[in-house]
């Protein structure tokens, strides 16, 4: 595959056109819902994927991250991004400092080989540097993704963001202590 490298994303590393070959692209055939207050996995199939109009507004999104003082984290394979994370710069929480995970994906040629994993860790340790103690993450209730986060260590969230609970409603809210 070659060697890989993993750096903070800024704007001399990450352009608007940098997610252009990015492939977000997943089945999906299972996911979990929440049924009589369990946690339940149901069939659910559906295919993610991004539009080169919707890869390039998921570039500004990360630029304007950056801009506003958040922590980015690229994996780059020959000067191509093939992995990315990011926070939000804002604090939140009542009982811990939360900083959400706004979103971390592995293009799709890449997955399975520990990139998604050594991005998570990366941010983490960028999260813990902006001072906070979890990090919040909205994140999509496909089988395969809630795999990724409980195999890293996360766990439902103790404190909802009820902002990012409303916009994406089948998320399952989850955090990990830094």
């Amino acid at each position: 595959m070659g060697t890989i490298t993993y750096v903070p994303l800024t704007r001399e590393n990450c352009t608007v056109s940098a997610l252009d070959t990015f492939e977000l692209y997943q089945v999906v055939q299972k996911c979990w819902r929440r049924i009589n207050g369990a946690l339940v996995l149901i069939d659910h199939p559906y295919i993610e994927d991004l539009t080169l109009k919707e890869r390039r507004a998921v570039a500004r999104q990360i630029l304007a991250a950056i801009d506003g003082g958040a922590a980015a984290q690229g994996a780059f394979l020959n000067n191509t991004l093939i992995g990315f994370a990011f926070l939000d710069a804002a604090l939140f929480g009542k009982t811990a400092r939360y900083l959400d995970l706004v979103m971390l994906y592995v293009s799709r040629p890449f997955r399975n080989h520990g990139i998604g994993k050594t991005l998570f860790r990366r941010i983490c340790a960028a999260a813990k540097g902006c001072g906070a103690e979890k990090l919040y993450i909205s994140a999509n209730s496909s089988m395969e993704t809630q795999g990724f986060y409980r195999s890293v260590g996360c766990v439902e969230a103790t404190e909802l963001n009820q902002v990012l609970a409303n916009q994406e409603p089948c998320d399952i809210q989850m955090e990990y202590i830094l």
